[in-house]
């Protein structure tokens, strides 16, 4: 999840009165969020350099590391956090954003051409006017940005946020897409001019903006945005121009975020001018743009508006196993940043309407969450579910681990992937296409495929411990995967048993007897060759196994599994020295 350094006292001046760490700890458990870590800036400095801090300071500033919920954007800077957790102290109430009113003709604009459908096809725009900053406010608008380019914009694949100061800027706007020897400006702390060209392998050697590059650099075409004089503002998702850089004296903040995901570039729109129109003359009021599409649709941004999400009230109870009255969820969801009211008279669903602000709610689930993050997790009865009961399957595993582990065997546990060699070839196996699922674009030679047999995974551990006291007994219960044209994936889950014995001899008698053992657990009588009512065994023919010693387990006819000493051919592929024998059979027959 991510993490926000705040400095500690400009929070409790936002939250209006200080805390003891044990209590701002206990602030944040009840509101969803947690206090990772307390350090100093410059102890963050020295640790980045790689350098000790041998004398701290007292006056050094305290910097709280908090982690958030990686949907809940609004927390990711020192103003949304704050906001919220005055809300929920009931401190203050729910804001009501709005976008100004102004009309069409003098509203700014921003025409987007034809060929950003190219590359990079939408933009939204908005514009805080009149917002006052200073050093601390400053940093935190420019750290927001680097928070949601790391989070929701994916490192600026998705969306890339550009702001500017307005006042050096004169509109209407044009968003294009230009082959790079066409682009020319003087980017973001440079003096000199650049191609857009020139400026990708400038930007090689530049730590912080090398990984953006390969975004935009092997287009035809690049994105840039111009005003109506035909200067540029940006090059996205790489680098803003020099020219409309904001500062603190900037009083009028004109962003724009260009994406291939229009949704996420409104969440993100809508969180950037939230946070901050709060430091504006009209507080919480931001001016729309216009976004004017090359097929002549037009669309206005900020949206702010709230929509309204209906929950019954016997859901919230049911799901969290509290009951609670009407005006108690109401006043819960409240505190959480969420308008909520009775729906009429009477009537047991609330209706919620939820702010531009909280983009995590989606669903009834969401708002029935923040009810019980309210109430307090520690302060929900333990119970246990009725319909909490263990399936069959893994009733039946459990009670024949029990015994087999009785019976002197030491459980493992091996990888589910294993190569091909191992399932194939190492077991004298022949692959027959039709069996084993195989893993693409594997990592390591070591994992290409999907376990069709638990006998390479056991057979690997006595390799890695032949120099263990003899003799080995193991044994595991795990799954195993199986091409299956019957199952709408393809594949099936098969639930298999198997154990192996390694000693100074091959314990062929002891395999054996464990068989019999299980089956008569598991309440299965041996019976006569050919009748169905029980188990008997019959020989078999498998690669892996010494021919003539080695048996078919057949329940109920049909065959389950297989038991024998294993070929030394095979042994000697796993490098196992001493002789084995080694049984697996399908849990899944007994059912």
């Amino acid at each position: 999840m991510p993490t926000v350094s705040v400095g500690r006292d400009r929070l409790f001046a936002a939250l209006g009165r200080s805390y003891t760490q044990e209590e701002f700890e206990d602030l944040c458990f009840n509101f969803g969020i947690e206090l990772d870590d307390v350090t100093t800036e410059k102890a963050i400095i020295l640790k980045e350099k790689n350098l000790k801090d041998e004398k701290p300071s007292l006056d050094d500033e305290v910097i709280y590391k908090i982690e958030v919920p990686a949907n809940r954007y609004d927390l990711l800077c020192l103003e949304g956090l704050a906001l919220a957790l005055r809300i929920f102290n009931g401190q203050e109430g729910i804001p009501r954003y709005t976008v100004a009113n102004v009309s069409k003709e003098s509203m700014l604009k921003m025409h987007v051409k034809r060929e950003t459908s190219l590359i990079r096809p939408f933009v939204v725009c908005a514009v805080l006017r009149g917002i006052t900053f200073d050093e601390a406010i400053y940093n935190s608008f420019i750290d927001l940005q680097d928070k949601l380019h790391q989070n929701i914009c994916r490192k600026r694949a998705l969306v890339a946020i550009g702001t500017h100061d307005l006042d050096t800027l004169q509109g209407p706007f044009t968003y294009e897409a230009l082959p790079p020897p066409k682009i020319n400006f003087v980017p973001l702390k440079q003096v000199k001019n650049f191609r857009a060209d020139e400026l990708m392998e400038f930007y090689k050697s530049d730590l912080k903006l090398k990984k953006f590059l390969h975004i935009i650099e092997k287009s035809k075409v690049f994105p840039v945005i111009y005003d109506h004089s035909r200067t540029v503002l940006s090059l996205p998702p790489i680098i803003n121009s020099a020219h409309s850089a904001i500062t603190l004296k900037t009083k009028n903040v004109f962003i724009e975020c260009t994406a291939t995901d229009l949704t996420k570039a409104k969440i993100v729109l809508n969180t950037m001018v939230t946070a901050f129109s709060a430091y504006c003359e009209r507080k919480f009021e931001v001016e729309p743009v216009e976004v004017i599409s090359f097929d002549g649709n037009s669309s206005v941004y900020p949206d702010l508006s709230e929509y309204n999400m209906e929950v019954p009230l016997s859901y919230i109870t049911g799901s969290i196993g509290v009951p609670l009255e009407v005006d108690e969820v109401t006043s819960l969801l409240n505190r959480m940043q969420l308008h909520a009211e009775q729906s009429g008279l009477g009537d047991n669903n609330i209706n919620v309407s939820v702010p531009p602000t909280r983009s995590d709610i989606l669903h009834p689930c969401d708002v029935m969450e923040d009810v019980a993050i309210a109430y307090g997790y520690n302060n929900i009865p333990r119970r246990k579910l009725s319909s909490l009961k263990p399936l069959p399957l893994n009733q039946l595993s459990d009670l024949v681990r029990y015994e087999i582990a009785m019976n002197g065997f030491s459980e493992v546990l091996t990888w589910i992937l294993c190569s091909k060699k191992e399932n194939f070839e190492m077991l004298n196996r022949k692959d027959d296409k039709s069996t084993a699922a195989i893993i693409g674009n594997p990592r390591s030679s070591d994992f290409e495929v999907v376990r069709t047999s638990l006998m390479p995974g056991m057979l690997k551990t006595v390799g890695h411990n032949k120099d263990h006291p003899k003799p080995i007994k193991i044994f595991e219960v795990g799954d195993v995967v199986l091409l299956d044209e019957k199952k709408d994936v393809g594949a099936s889950n098969r639930r298999l048993l198997a154990a192996l014995y390694c000693g100074a001899n091959s314990g062929f008698e002891l395999i054996h007897s464990l068989v019999d053992r299980i089956m008569e657990v598991i309440g299965t009588p041996f019976v006569q060759v050919g009748d169905n009512t029980g188990y008997y065994i019959e020989l078999s023919d498998e690669p892996e196994f010494l021919s003539g010693r080695q048996a078919k387990i057949i329940y109920k006819g049909r065959c389950i599994g297989i038991f024998g000493i294993v070929q030394p051919e095979v042994l000697n592929n796993f490098d196992i020295p001493d002789p084995c024998s080694f049984v697996e059979l399908d849990m899944e027959s007994f059912l």
